[in-house]
């Protein structure tokens, strides 16, 4: 039977969708595209985040994945306790509050879900931050916020965002939903991305929230070339000009014209010397 985890302490029992930002996908070919992206093996841990209606819980639990599904809004719970099944664990909680390590045990596993755009970008670094827990997510994000996880340096979308998950993970941007396969219709399109754990990151980076900082000071304005966000952000413009001579980096370099070796390069030389070779 179905093994329920009942409500955590502190989960309204009154469903409040607007609040959550829940819309639910029911184009039957989408989802279907959705299960083929996430290649679903017998026995394989599935989290699933948003499990809502079960459209797609039910998809994965019939590939005899071993489905977690987690649920926030309570009014939706017993809609996925309804049928029985051995390999389907619901979890009635808010995921960002989820301890990944206590629930997986150490075990493997994939983590996937329609993700409200309120929630997006914390649960992304909330994995980032437990990346070894996972092998590869597969996230429904909107249209906007997915082509930023995914791009590359000379892009308008390249970012911050992209940089550091793009150490940890190959990401890959799949197919455009429009608003028109969900109910109720969100107000923007929906874009389907896979990020596939490296097992070792491409760079490894010292003090990672220090290099979040300076990746935000090097983004801060996009009209402004690398070296004046710098001298923004109070790094001496002599401590610049050699850092970028160190580094071979053009002087007059935007932010997203650098690569992520550029970045690592960069800020290995400005916090702890020159880069190794």
């Amino acid at each position: 039977m179905n093994n329920a985890i009942r409500p955590a302490p502190g989960i309204a029992g009154r469903s409040k969708r607007k609040a959550l930002g829940q819309h639910f996908l029911h184009h039957k070919g989408i989802l279907q595209r959705i299960v083929r992206v996430i290649d679903p093996h017998p026995d394989e841990v599935i989290v699933e985040v948003g499990a809502g209606k079960g459209a797609l819980t039910f998809l994965l639990i019939e590939k005899k994945a071993k489905v977690i599904a987690i649920e926030k809004d309570l009014s939706l719970v017993p809609l996925l306790e309804k049928q029985v099944f051995p390999n389907l664990t619901v979890l009635a909680a808010d995921v960002l509050k989820v301890d990944f390590s206590g629930l997986l045990r150490e075990k493997k596993a994939k983590i996937i879900g329609n993700l409200p755009y309120v929630i997006s970008s914390p649960l992304l670094f909330k994995v980032l931050q437990d990346k070894d827990l996972f092998t590869s997510c597969v996230f429904l994000l909107q249209k906007e916020f997915a082509h930023r996880l995914c791009a590359g340096p000379g892009t308008k979308k390249y970012a911050p965002l992209s940089i550091l998950f793009q150490n940890d993970f190959v990401t890959r941007l799949h197919f455009e939903v429009p608003a028109s396969m969900f109910s109720p219709p969100p107000k923007v399109e929906s874009a389907l991305v896979s990020l596939k754990h490296r097992g070792q990151p491409l760079y490894s980076i010292p003090n990672k929230d220090a290099f979040r900082l300076f990746l935000k000071s090097a983004f801060r304005s996009r009209r402004k070339t690398l070296s004046n966000n710098m001298k923004m952000s109070g790094i001496p413009p002599s401590r610049i000009r050699e850092s970028f001579l160190a580094c071979a980096i053009d002087g007059n370099s935007r932010a997203e014209q650098l690569s992520l070796r550029d970045f690592v390069a960069l800020y290995t030389f400005l916090h702890e010397g020159l880069p190794k070779p």
